[in-house]
């Protein structure tokens, strides 16, 4: 049984703490929250009890640590936590800062601790049977890669004041799965970016709506565009195109039902939004660092993966305001 602190009560938090208490090898015993109420409403939903986070790092009983509290906590609690010979298990991103980032994952590379990475989508069932595929050579060498991932609507203006922007906040997802199915990482970046869903994302510094090219060293080229406003539902879609053949990975709907009159023919818009979309794949992604913690195996994204996303977003910023194509960090 792998007993758990969780740090964060607010809306990721809920998910991984229901995905702990039902995991049949994990166990929620702590929770950490600024919020008072909100920690001790999710405490009290799952048996478990509110601390601090001394407190808690310092119980000798928990085993791991799972961080879904506000990004500027990230860093600063990974160290903490590897220093207290936890394992990790961290939401995106670890810093908003390169250099932050790269000063936190030596500290838990010298306490020599698990450290996973939320790139949740990688533990999607659709999305790791693309990369199977691919992997095996079902089409051949890849040649060009398009992600696509659009929100139903934009966040809180609160939030996107913090969030560090959209290619920090929301395309890093898909820079990560860029560089997991391209088997290669990205050598160049070319970014253009706008502000066309709400101005007031544009007068706090941020773009809604940018498009990003990506080229490897062999020449394969992926392709990632990313808005946040889909009128229709949460836009989550795949396409890998190769020498033999293609890839797709589509949306998630409610039902497969296609209805066919003399009028139209319809079916289910896309599921609404992440929590609902990715629910398989955060179970998922528990499973495999529970698994690997309490089997003493290797975790398939880490530290190195998260700083690497962030290089691609920090290369993506400088694009998009110079116009130029930039080689990440």
């Amino acid at each position: 049984m792998l007993t758990f602190c969780q740090f964060g009560a607010g809306r990721i938090g809920l998910i991984h703490a229901a995905n702990i208490a039902a995991h049949p090898g994990a166990e929620l015993r702590y929770v950490v929250d600024v919020n008072q109420p909100a920690a001790e409403a999710l405490a009290a939903k799952y048996g478990a009890k509110v601390t601090t986070a001394d407190a808690a790092l310092a119980d000798p009983a928990i085993k791991a640590v799972l961080i879904a509290s506000s990004t500027d906590t990230h860093a600063d609690l990974i160290e903490r936590a590897a220093k207290a010979g936890k394992a990790i298990l961290c939401e995106k991103p670890v810093d908003l800062s390169l250099a932050r980032v790269d000063a936190c994952l030596e500290v838990a590379a010298k306490a020599g601790v698990p450290l996973l990475i939320g790139f949740n989508r990688r533990f999607d069932p659709s999305f790791g049977t693309l990369r199977q595929e691919l992997v095996g050579g079902a089409i051949g060498k890849l040649e060009l890669l398009t992600i696509t991932s659009r929100d139903p609507g934009p966040p809180p203006m609160a939030y996107i004041k913090v969030s560090g922007g959209l290619f920090r906040d929301m395309m890093i997802h898909d820079f990560d799965l860029a560089r997991w199915l391209l088997g290669e990482e990205p050598i160049e970046v070319y970014a253009t970016a706008s502000c066309l869903v709400d101005p007031a994302i544009g007068q706090a510094g941020d773009i809604d709506t940018a498009a990003v090219v990506l080229r490897t060293r062999s020449g394969a080229i992926a392709q990632i565009s990313n808005s946040r406003r889909a009128v229709y539902g949460y836009d989550q879609r795949i396409e890998a195109f190769g020498s033999g053949g293609m890839l797709r990975a589509e949306n998630r709907t409610p039902t497969t039902v296609e209805r066919a009159t003399a009028a139209a023919v319809s079916r289910d818009k896309p599921l609404h939004f992440f929590l609902e979309r990715y629910a398989e794949a955060y179970r998922a992604e528990l499973d495999h660092f529970v698994t690997a913690v309490t089997k003493g195996e290797k975790l398939s994204v880490g530290g190195a993966d998260g700083r690497a996303a962030l290089a691609l977003a920090e290369a993506a910023l400088e694009s998009s305001k110079s116009g130029k194509p930039v080689k990440p960090a």
